[in-house]
């Protein structure tokens, strides 16, 4: 093989193959053409004297070539890209960046307004989105680039991540003010049993904050209780509101209910009803100026001290 005959461009063909299992779907990702993706991946085949990828009923499988060079190349281009991108100064005043989050439903009504509010006080010229990825494919999503930064409840074991708690949070229940369970006395906790006698509504959503719930109530063994499956939090004050139903959400969302809804908040018994929230991006973006003062922004925000911390 030469070396020579490789380029950068040549290289993210290869990345972009590997990552879709498509040439339609590489070029698209690159902005090339379908005609020069299979150009460069022809030309790409020559170089290595290798199909490196082959036809399956999935899409284009690497070969084993393919397979131990591709993420080696992915791992290097991450680092030139920040060896680049860290060399070059950040001001937030003079920025554009478009910073692409990672949130769930219950995500983005919680931490993207203030969110917003920050980066439109310190960083008028920037952009944001939130764009919808399920919480197995975060890393996968971090390291192809589409998205800079998730918040949520997610794995932060894999090697290609770095992530930051930022609180814990504890399941609450909500439910109309008039509600009451049953053999109820007094107080603002809920026992099991009195739990296991509720009809339960839960919001299911799709991206970070996915199986929370569902998990705490497992533990619970509550799940039979569950009458009433939503997409969204939005739907839940509205829900327990108008029926008898119970609401499992987090705290931070109860408490955001008070001022708009005539809602009433339970304390859940404590097995199983907390959670960690984590910010958690690709290693590669560690060092880079204008990600790190994102995290701090991020971390100013949101990052609480653990209950008994000093």
């Amino acid at each position: 093989m030469n070396f020579r005959q490789l380029d950068l461009n040549m290289l993210r063909v290869l990345c972009a193959v590997y990552r879709f299992g498509s040439v339609t779907e590489a070029g698209r990702h690159l902005a090339l053409s379908q005609p020069a993706t299979s150009n460069a991946l022809a030309r790409l085949r020559t170089i290595f004297d290798d199909e490196l990828f082959v036809r399956s009923a999935s899409g284009l499988h690497p070969t084993r070539k393919a397979q131990r060079i591709a993420p080696a190349v992915i791992e290097q281009l991450h680092l030139l890209e920040n060896t680049v991108s860290s060399a070059e100064e950040f001001e937030p005043a003079n920025s554009h960046v478009h910073w692409r989050l990672s949130l769930s439903d219950l995500g983005e009504m919680l931490f993207l307004p203030p969110l917003a509010q920050a980066l439109r006080t310190q960083s008028p010229g920037s952009q944001i989105s939130n764009v919808a990825v399920a919480a197995l494919e975060v890393s996968a999503a971090l390291e192809a680039h589409e998205i800079d930064l998730a918040i949520g409840i997610l794995d932060s074991s894999h090697s290609s991540t770095a992530s930051e708690l930022l609180f814990q949070e504890n399941f609450v229940a909500i439910t109309a003010s008039h509600w009451r369970p049953v053999g109820w006395r007094a107080g603002s906790s809920l026992k099991a049993r009195q739990l296991a006698s509720a009809s339960l509504a839960v919001a299911s959503p799709a991206a970070t904050f996915h199986g929370g719930v569902d998990l705490m109530l497992s533990k619970l063994k509550l799940n039979e209780r569950i009458v009433l499956h939503a997409r969204h939090y939005g739907a839940l004050p509205e829900l327990v509101t108008r029926t008898d139903l119970l609401a499992i959400v987090p705290l931070m969302f109860a408490n955001s209910l008070a001022p708009r809804y005539d809602v009433r908040i339970w304390e859940l018994p404590r097995q199983g009803s907390s959670y960690d929230v984590h910010m958690v991006w690709h290693r590669s973006a560690g060092m880079d100026l204008a990600h790190s003062w994102l995290r701090g922004v991020v971390r100013n925000l949101f990052q609480r001290t653990p209950t008994g911390a000093a």
